[in-house]
């Protein structure tokens, strides 16, 4: 549905539930070799994909503030910070602490119900996709996800990255942007939005459009 939104809160908690549950079995199958494997995020690792995304449910706000004045105000290099310094656990205690905030709704100081969704779509992808392994989610939250990542704009501003083109869902009724049409399932037109060039291989493009593309991410 074009500019509108695809599930609702509740929903959406629902979905950030079952795939908290889905990576931490996942993370707990992985090797050593797997977890120390680049995700799609660059500078992070499998295992440090996997610490953050217990972050948000349990980061306190002075731990945040002194994450920021640590990081200089770099919001990029705080998120990684953070995430790389909690990683440092043992690989149990990683799934652990993932496992354990399946059901919270508590939420990381200036986001709202929508992020979290965000976050574990995505951050799923960044785990499975640089490990040849795949893992599917609803595309109806998919689109939820898309659409906030427009209508939010920081961290990914996709707008500005992907200007002169237009996002086009061939498994939904989503579209985002103007000009040259980008065609492709919604799950890889989030990967586009949030920066990630791993989504490129799944859409319609003709080979400027995917250099000019991929320039940008």
């Amino acid at each position: 549905m074009k500019g509108s939104w695809a599930v609702d809160r509740d929903e959406s908690w629902q979905v950030i539930d079952e795939h908290r549950a889905r990576v931490a079995d996942l993370l707990a199958g992985l090797d050593d070799g797997q977890w120390e494997h680049p995700s799609l995020c660059e500078g992070w690792r499998v295992r440090d994909v996997g610490a953050h995304l217990s972050l948000a449910p349990t980061a306190r706000l002075g731990e945040v503030l002194g994450a920021v004045v640590a990081a200089r105000g770099n919001f990029d290099r705080m998120i990684r910070d953070v995430s790389v310094a909690r990683a440092r656990r043992p690989r149990d205690q990683i799934v652990t602490d993932l496992r354990d905030v399946v059901g919270s709704r508590r939420l990381a100081p200036s986001t709202v119900w929508r992020d979290p969704l965000l976050d574990v779509l995505v951050h799923a992808q960044d785990i499975v996709r640089p490990l040849g392994l795949r893992f599917d989610s609803p595309v109806e939250a998919e689109v939820e996800a898309a659409e906030w990542v427009w209508r939010r704009r920081f961290p990914f501003f996709p707008a500005r990255r992907l200007r002169g083109f237009r996002l086009v869902a061939t498994d939904a009724d989503w579209a985002r942007g103007s000009g040259t049409e980008v065609r492709g399932p919604v799950g890889a037109l989030l990967l586009l939005s949030t920066g990630r060039a791993a989504g490129l291989r799944d859409l319609d493009l003709t080979p400027d459009a995917e250099r000019e593309l991929g320039s940008r991410l």
